[in-house]
């Protein structure tokens, strides 16, 4: 599943809408929609953001003019590999930038790309993965695999409780709360031709998208794109990975455009459980 625009936070999560997907065609989310809390969905899942610390070192020198802004569908070039890219530890802490801030390649190295506030309309939440003298590491949207750096200042940070791993070759999805597996299911992943991009990445937001065979349910889109994307039609190549509810019960199977297709039941505690932000990892 791959999804192109977005609009319309709600207080849990993102609806990313009005875009062409590797699965079908967006449309409008419901006015105000979000989803129902449940008993395992407690309310830090949805806790407000705090301030960020003061910078404890001097701040970065001025971003370089021209360099380009991270978008739904425009990436950058420059920054470094997740150094932990298949690493299953839990992301206990997310980035929401409050202002359009330069991130860099390292700590006082070069500014590579612009993070604003929102993509498309959808605010932006980046979990946080390392940190070093004042500096924080976020995973990056769009770009797979990378990360970049940011100066204190001009941001905030949000708890995280939730994790998705996702091994490709068992066919499963297991959803952590505070370091405990919670639910494992079987899941259908992308084809031979189109896999599911390995590595961390997170869920950037939520979907409606109107044909039958997503059950009737949201889609929860992803920060990763198509890896190799001459292997996607032309009009999903800058589309985003995403989890999706399938209509028919054939899970265990490498099959679809590099989506992660899920039982309906399962769809839903993920709908009704995980925020804007959650660390997603997957696995061969």
């Amino acid at each position: 599943m791959l999804v192109r625009r977005a609009a319309a936070l709600t207080a849990l999560t993102v609806c990313l809408t009005g875009g062409v997907t590797a699965c079908g065609k967006a449309k409008q989310p419901r006015a105000g929609a979000q989803p129902t809390a449940t008993a395992a969905a407690e309310p830090s899942a949805s806790a407000p953001a705090s301030p960020a610390a003061p910078a404890t070192t001097p701040p970065a020198a001025a971003a370089a003019a021209g360099i380009p802004t991270i978008t739904y569908t425009r990436a950058a070039s420059g920054f470094p590999a997740d150094p932990d890219q298949s690493s299953t530890v839990p992301l206990t802490e997310a980035l929401h930038p409050t202002a359009k801030l330069a991130a860099y390649d390292a700590p006082g190295g070069n500014a590579r790309a612009y993070l604003t506030p929102e993509i498309s309309g959808v605010q932006l939440v980046m979990p946080i993965v390392a940190r070093q003298a004042g500096w924080v590491a976020v995973l990056l949207p769009t770009i797979n695999r990378s990360v970049g750096w940011l100066p204190g200042g001009g941001w905030s940070t949000v708890p995280l409780r939730d994790q998705l791993v996702v091994r490709r070759g068992a066919f499963t999805l297991t959803w952590v709360r505070d370091g405990v597996a919670q639910q494992t299911w079987t899941v259908t992943v992308g084809a031979a031709a189109t896999q599911t991009p390995l590595g961390r990445t997170f869920v950037l937001g939520r979907s409606t998208l109107p044909s039958k065979v997503y059950a009737g349910l949201d889609v929860l889109a992803l920060g990763a794109v198509p890896d190799d994307k001459g292997a996607v039609a032309e009009g999903l190549q800058d589309a985003h990975t995403g989890i999706h509810a399938w209509y028919r019960n054939e899970f265990g199977f490498r099959r679809s455009n590099g989506c992660v297709r899920m039982p309906p039941a399962a769809q839903k505690v993920l709908l009704d459980s995980v925020p804007s932000g959650t660390s997603v990892v997957v696995l061969p």
